[in-house]
């Protein structure tokens, strides 16, 4: 089936799970592929969550190596390919020369300075969010983190089809050919579907996901014109970075929510 195959590609292209198939790259599977982003998303706060339930439950290991292993995990998952693309934009961003330099600094696979420090603080950062937040875990934790990634991916879907492309080669420009507006319209459908559900089943969880879709859509905003000021629009680095960044975000957002005791 079309949608198997195209779920299939994102797995292929944006996590380390091993998938030896020769998959389609044709406009359809395509368009399915980023339509399906959010789920892939699902699927990556899904293990977050079962890992997490495991090993809170079921070991008698400490917050600090529940923690750990939760930040391996996120790694593991997505083989650091968005790391890399966090890393060449905070190179492209932290050299303050024009538009092109920049683009010019992405496409050198050489690390800078600014790359392994920004590196150091997004991963510091989301290791504190996870120790403190496994400190603080119950019931509803397991469920809010499912949301993280779903909004994560979302942006970096929405980036991909409704940001101007910086240029024209690249991972950026090789799906933006092959997508439409309408490969974002399952977006929506998606986040009612999830809102019908927790208004039903859990609706002391609503304001937490409503917080969170608020938090991405400005995000995805704030990079979508940024982009443009700052690089001439999206590269596939820019992406990568986007997608790092705003997890990294709501990741601070679900912290600060527990802290507070309102989820």
């Amino acid at each position: 089936m079309k949608i198997v195959r195209a779920f299939l590609l994102n797995l292929q292209f944006f996590t380390s799970i091993p998938v030896n198939m020769n998959l389609p790259m044709d406009a359809t599977h395509m368009k399915r592929a980023v339509g399906m982003f959010p789920l892939l998303g699902i699927l990556q706060g899904g293990m977050y969550s079962v890992l997490l339930f495991t090993l809170i439950e079921w070991t008698p290991l400490s917050t600090v190596a529940i923690a750990f292993i939760l930040w391996l995990a996120w790694i593991f998952f997505t083989g650091g390919l968005h790391l890399d693309g966090w890393m060449d934009a905070s190179d492209a961003f932290f050299s303050y020369r024009d538009k092109e330099k920049r683009l010019e600094i992405m496409s050198d696979p050489r690390t800078g300075a600014f790359g392994v420090l920004s590196a150091i603080v997004l991963l510091s950062g989301r290791y504190l969010f996870l120790y403190e937040i496994t400190s603080f875990a119950h019931s509803y934790t397991y469920i809010v983190i499912l949301f993280i990634p779903f909004f994560s991916r979302g942006v970096m879907g929405a980036l991909l089809v409704l940001a101007p492309l910086a240029k024209n080669e690249g991972l950026a420009a090789f799906f933006r050919e092959r997508l439409s507006k309408i490969s974002l319209l399952s977006y929506p459908f998606y986040c009612m579907v999830v809102l019908i559900g927790l208004s039903l089943f859990m609706p002391a969880l609503t304001p937490s996901f409503l917080l969170l879709l608020a938090s991405a859509f400005l995000c995805f905003l704030f990079i979508q014109k940024k982009s443009v000021h700052w690089f001439g629009g999206i590269t596939g680095d820019v992406l990568g970075a986007s997608a790092e960044g705003t997890e990294w975000l709501l990741w601070m957002i679900v912290w600060l929510w527990h802290y507070a005791g309102m989820v």
